[in-house]
């Protein structure tokens, strides 16, 4: 064996390229992202901030249900507690509105905490229908203290006005703000999932007794991944509130946390691009739907769903990662 030499297989080329094609549909998506407000009409920015505000929502969800394996019907709630949490503030206290961002983001996360507990000792569709409460018990719950809430006239407020020194109009001012809000929290999601954490979710994620054995302390890390879920999700409701001015409590039924659940999982569980996806799903596709048929706008939507769940089963992010393995192949062929 001596005179036997060992050497490791060559790493195959296509794994840089498509690493390669990964940063590079990066920044092409940065630079169409600063571009956009400026080139399109105030209508168009505004939906478009909408979806970033969504997509900071999916963030959360996707890290509890994509990373996790926990399941939440209950999102639209945390939304919806952001979202007044900001409001009252604005409205009851006048704080500067940077400052109901954090505010937002705690209260959610201790609300997230208590709602880790059940998930200790629940799981699958019987987690789903304990979360699932949240959603169906808020909206009766805003309307009975109507002297902080508005009730079921809900609050108006005023948008903030962009600084002078920027020069933006106010739509582009807030779509900056949704963006930079989803960036940063896209950057703390990347840093959870590449650390400690991020390995013991996905081992939590594929096999509990495994997970366990391995040293994860699952209640610990089951009740913090609610907990970061429902964080983000505030942050989405502050943001929700700044962009649309106005809190109601019909705005945030069942039905939002149901499209949530439905926009991460079109959008991809577990995917990078994911939310983002999934936030641009829940803004367009319901409109489309109602576009199509006023008459049946669910049954256009639930079409929809099978049709895309049926081209992308691993949703739109596995789709685009399938084109972008088939460019790098035709590449490699040329």
């Amino acid at each position: 064996m001596s005179g036997t030499s060992f050497s490791l297989p060559a790493r195959p080329a296509s794994g840089g390229l498509a690493r390669h094609w990964r940063w590079a549909a990066v920044a092409l998506l940065v630079a169409a992202a600063v571009a956009a407000p400026f080139q399109l009409v105030p209508f168009r920015v505004f939906q478009l901030t909408m979806v970033l505000v969504y997509a900071i929502a999916l963030l959360g969800l996707n890290l509890l249900v994509g990373h996790a394996g926990q399941i939440s019907l209950g999102h639209g709630g945390f939304l919806a507690l952001g979202s007044y949490t900001s409001a009252v503030m604005l409205d009851r206290w006048d704080v500067p509105y940077l400052l109901t961002l954090p505010a937002a983001m705690a209260v959610t996360f201790v609300l997230g905490l208590a709602l880790g507990v059940p998930a200790l000792r629940l799981r699958g569709l019987y987690l789903a229908l304990v979360t699932m409460t949240i959603a169906i018990f808020l909206v009766p719950l805003l309307k009975r203290f109507e002297s902080v809430t508005g009730g079921s006239m809900g609050l108006t407020l005023s948008r903030p006005a962009p600084p002078a020194w920027t020069g933006l109009a106010e739509d582009q001012w807030l779509y900056f703000v949704a963006l930079a809000v989803a960036a940063g929290c896209g950057l703390v999601v990347w840093s959870l999932l590449r650390s400690r954490v991020g390995r013991a979710l996905h081992a939590l994620r594929d096999n509990e007794t495994a997970a366990e054995t391995m040293g994860v302390e699952l209640a610990r890390y089951k009740t913090l991944a609610f907990a970061w879920s429902a964080m983000f999700a505030g942050a989405a409701g502050a943001v929700n509130t700044w962009v649309i001015a106005f809190v109601s409590p019909d705005s945030f039924t069942v039905n939002l946390s149901i499209m949530l659940l439905a926009g991460i999982v079109v959008g991809g569980l577990g995917s990078t691009f994911g939310p983002l996806l999934g936030g641009a799903f829940v803004m367009f596709v319901p409109a489309f739907s109602q576009g199509v048929n006023d008459a049946a706008p669910g049954v256009v939507f639930g079409v929809l769903i099978i049709l895309i769940m049926y081209v992308a089963p691993t949703g739109l992010a596995g789709l685009a990662g399938r084109a972008g393995r088939l460019l790098a192949r035709v590449q490699r062929k040329k």
